[in-house]
């Protein structure tokens, strides 16, 4: 049995492609399936089987259309009310494909018809079963529980508990172990750990699951812990439950200067890709900075208002494209348009802006004016662990609908390492407020000589 991972950085997410030399199955795969297959015609094998461990809260699924692309079966919880034929299967159901088999094994938790699936190679009966957990037994942790409601959640949290219990019970501790989540998924959950590879055995030592013996006291800190969740999470799951199929990256209709600076005096969502240092020495007033890389449509998807007309700025058409195929992976299909090149070139006589970028060492020498506030934009974790003295608090994701909350005066902006700063100061600055960018790692604040405090 090989073992192929497919991993999507930009949202924490790994698929995997389980082959025999011959047959394949294929797990959890991205909306972008061409990536998928791709590899395939590389290893020369045949997929047979695409399997889905849940019904994703933080992606569009690829599995509807790669199943009927390929003729395999397409295997999902009898459970899950989906709009779409598919193999149903439930615990303990087993599949073949080559001479590979995989059984689904009944994980809630991260939902509540959450499966993973334990692989076998007959071929090679000597070896461990290889597991892929889903949202269910991550690196360090397990997937979230909260994703369907703070009602359920802690129902959800004790059935993680047991879940993570069973796939230790029931494997070996060298079973090599394939979670989709905890990479940088916010889907993840306590204390997710790094790394390429684990197996039942690592998990038994260090994850949170199975290192707090009691039952109560892993429910209370796995809630507590609970981060917030991107806004577009809410809309992946109809997706999925309707079989979405894979958009064509088609180019966007070209946008002159007329239409967009009338875009941007109308409000709309005009999105410049570039990166934030060149964003916030020049660009279009109006605008909103969302440098295309790892957290791109991440951000964009939890900011920007779902299903509103979305133009983005880059500098070339291929800058547009790989902005196209992180924003299909969550469902954002089609843009209203996009405009490349130069500033000159798209903005025609479009009013320019640009505000001071600093670090906290300019922070901490530029005492700031009466009136000058330092603005906080991260989450709500991250504030609870430490602060600058005196420094108001939104979170980015609250900043658009709380911008009468702030007070008045010139707006000193940070985060943690300046990508969220750079977007809530054009967020801002595109609001009418004065802002300076603090470009910075938080860590160099204390260091610099800011009062901090510790919680």
């Amino acid at each position: 049995m090989q073992v192929e991972v497919i991993s999507t950085e930009e949202l924490g997410d790994r698929s995997y492609v389980v082959h025999d030399g011959s047959s394949a199955l294929v797990i959890d795969p991205q909306r972008d399936i061409d990536r998928v297959e791709a590899l395939i015609e590389r290893l020369g094998v045949t997929v047979e089987i695409v399997c889905e461990t849940h019904i994703h809260n933080d992606y569009v699924t690829g599995g509807y259309e790669l199943a009927r692309r390929a003729g395999a079966r397409y295997l999902v919880n009898a459970e899950d009310e989906v709009s779409f034929d598919r193999v149903p299967v439930s615990d303990g159901s087993a599949q073949q494909a080559g001479r590979l088999t995989v059984t689904a094994v009944a994980t809630p938790g991260h939902t509540y018809s959450h499966l993973s699936f334990v692989v076998t190679d007959s071929g090679e009966p000597h070896e461990p079963p290889a597991v892929f957990t889903g949202g269910s037994l991550l690196f360090g942790s397990v997937g979230r529980t909260d994703l369907l409601g703070t009602d359920k959640t802690d129902d959800l949290t004790h059935k993680q508990f047991h879940s993570a219990h069973r796939l230790a019970e029931m494997l070996p501790d060298d079973a090599p172990v394939f979670p989709t989540h905890g990479f940088g998924s916010f889907c993840s959950s306590g204390s997710a750990a790094g790394g390429d590879s684990s197996t039942i055995g690592t998990e038994k030592s260090r994850n949170d699951a199975l290192t707090i013996e009691n039952e109560d006291a892993f429910v209370d800190r796995l809630i507590a812990n609970l981060t917030a969740y991107p806004a577009y999470h809410a809309h992946m799951a109809p997706l999925n439950l309707a079989g979405p199929d894979v958009p064509e990256f088609t180019e966007p209709h070209q946008v002159d200067p007329a239409e967009l600076a009338k875009r941007v005096a109308d409000g709309e969502w005009v999105v410049d890709l570039r990166d934030r240092v060149a964003y916030a020495a020049d660009h279009l007033h109006g605008t909103v900075s969302i440098a295309l890389g790892a957290q791109f449509a991440t951000y964009l998807g939890w900011l920007a208002p779902w299903g509103e007309a979305l133009t983005l700025i880059g500098e070339s058409p291929e800058q547009i494209t790989e902005a196209q195929r992180h924003l299909v992976r969550i469902g954002v299909d089609q843009l209203a348009g996009a405009a490349t090149g130069t500033l000159e070139s798209i903005g025609g006589e479009q009013a320019h802006g640009a505000y001071p970028r600093v670090d906290f060492a300019d922070v901490a020498r530029d005492a700031q004016a009466p009136g000058d506030v330092v603005l906080d934009v991260r989450r709500d974790d991250e504030r609870a662990k430490g602060y600058i003295v005196d420094s108001t608090h939104i979170p980015l994701s609250d900043l658009v609908r709380r911008l009468d909350d702030l007070p008045d005066g010139r707006l000193w902006v940070h985060c943690a390492s300046g990508f969220r700063a750079s977007i809530g100061a054009s967020l801002l600055e595109r609001a009418g407020r004065d802002v300076i960018y603090i470009d910075d790692d938080y860590g160099n604040a204390e260091k610099a000589g800011l009062m901090t405090v510790e919680s």
